[in-house]
């Protein structure tokens, strides 16, 4: 079964709910009755099993073979069971690696089917997806899809899988079921009915179906002046290279213009953009601000800079959102940049305002950041930036997590931050978006 669903209707909610993970009556309300196996969910039984989003954040052991084998431990299986079950589970989803090989050196899509074959071993009757691609580049996406396709010939496991772009599992599942805004059920049968019926109205609520695909901005692409450049750059963490060096040894960011810089997972991406965005040194070469973005700072290096001269300067998305929450509601949160800002009372209200309107979270102004739906927490990452409205902005995978409606929202803001002056640095798997906003792009791992 496909569900989909607006960010934030709930999808993730009913998986946890099917997982047992959901907590008790002091955590939330539930209403009516949810059974597997005729009983209410038990998280440890093994019965269903459940994948996430993000391929570092369900790992849990340092090698291959214990991370596979830790569900069957904790189920009490004997040992030489364990064993047949890891190896089986391995080569069900095709990770073909030595047992002990490190999970940490493992790529993304190589994770997630690590992930999956931790829970296939444990054999559950129930497979839960919760969008096991919406953080891969395309290579690894198809290595999880495939990998499922094989598990599903191999097994006689149900599969529930949310994921907002249909076209990537429709061969693979029997059922669509359509939630809406409300969480209340919207449509459901197959993927071909669904569709005839509803393909207009679901694109219009966000799901990205064939054929009903968002249009892209129009924009003015003029050419500003240039705010950043590179000088002999190579980058890398604590010191060490990266083992790659950029193809042409200068980089320019420009007002009014999108740098897009793309390439596999692992080839550099997010280390290249924040050296730009000065959290990184240079592992060597220079990265050097014009007198346009630097004016009032002492040193024209932004590795250099302050967090305060940094703030309206060049401001960084993170790849992972929770990474930039400091405060205990979404407003509050909005609020960090301005009031760091200096600004009047009734100035930081009009920008907090208008960003919790564009990028669709005024309902959620008083709700924690940490509770919002992963959608949700990458539109707040967002705002939290352009609060402070900063001439450069840096962006790590900015779409991801996005339904249709929501990424259409977020790339027209985009578009008008360009029109408006502004220059934009693009770490992204999302061709779409690359398409739809960047004037260059870099692919790194090439020659």
């Amino acid at each position: 079964m496909l569900l989909l669903g607006p960010s934030g209707a709930g999808k993730s909610t009913l998986l946890q709910a099917l997982a047992g993970v959901l907590g008790g009556n002091d955590e939330g309300e539930q209403e009516g009755r949810l059974l597997i196996d005729g009983a209410p969910p038990d998280p440890g039984s093994g019965r269903a099993g459940m994948v996430l989003q993000d391929p570092d954040g369900q790992v849990i052991l340092s090698r291959v073979g214990d991370e596979v084998a830790f569900g069957c431990e904790n189920l009490g299986l004997p040992r030489d069971e364990i064993w047949g079950r890891v190896s089986w589970s391995l080569d069900a989803v095709g990770l073909r690696v030595p047992l002990d090989r490190a999970t940490h050196r493992l790529s993304g899509g190589q994770k997630q089917r690590l992930a999956l074959a931790a829970v296939l071993a444990m054999r559950p009757g129930l497979l839960l997806l919760d969008e096991p691609t919406a953080n891969l580049d395309p290579a690894g996406a198809r290595e999880v899809r495939n990998a499922v396709e094989q598990v599903l010939a191999q097994t006689t496991a149900t599969l529930v899988i949310i994921e907002h772009r249909v076209d990537i599992w429709a061969d693979l599942v029997d059922r669509v079921v359509v939630l809406g805004d409300d969480g209340g059920l919207l449509d459901h049968g197959d993927v071909a009915s669904v569709l005839v019926r509803r393909g207009a109205e679901l694109a219009a609520g966000g799901i990205w179906v064939p054929d009903h695909l968002p249009r892209f901005p129009s924009r003015s692409r003029t050419v500003g002046e240039a705010l950043v450049s590179t000088d002999q750059l190579v980058v890398g963490r604590q010191g060490e290279s990266d083992d790659f060096r950029l193809a042409s040894p200068d980089l320019l960011v420009t007002s009014g213009r999108a740098l897009a810089v793309t390439g596999s997972t692992g080839s550099g991406k997010t280390s290249l953009i924040l050296t730009l965005a000065g959290l990184l040194p240079p592992a060597a070469g220079r990265v050097v601000a014009s007198p346009a973005l630097a004016g009032g700072v002492s040193s024209s290096e932004p590795h250099r800079w302050r967090s305060r001269e940094l703030l309206t300067r060049i401001g960084t998305v993170f790849q992972e959102p929770e990474h930039q929450f400091l405060a205990s509601t979404v407003r509050a949160e909005l609020e960090v940049g301005p009031r760091a800002l200096g600004l009047p009372r009734a100035d930081a209200d009009a920008r907090v305002d208008s960003l919790l309107d564009r990028l669709r979270l005024r309902h959620l102004e008083r709700a924690n950041p940490f509770t919002l739906s992963g959608g949700e927490k990458r539109r707040l990452s967002v705002a939290t930036v352009l609060a402070a409205a900063p001439r450069v902005l840096v962006l790590d995978e900015p779409t991801f997590g996005q339904d249709a409606r929501t990424w259409a929202q977020l790339v027209e803001l985009l578009a008008e931050l360009l029109d408006d002056d502004r220059a934009l640095v693009l770490s992204t798997h999302d061709q779409r978006l690359v398409k739809a906003l960047a004037d260059v792009q870099i692919r790194l791992g090439e020659s």
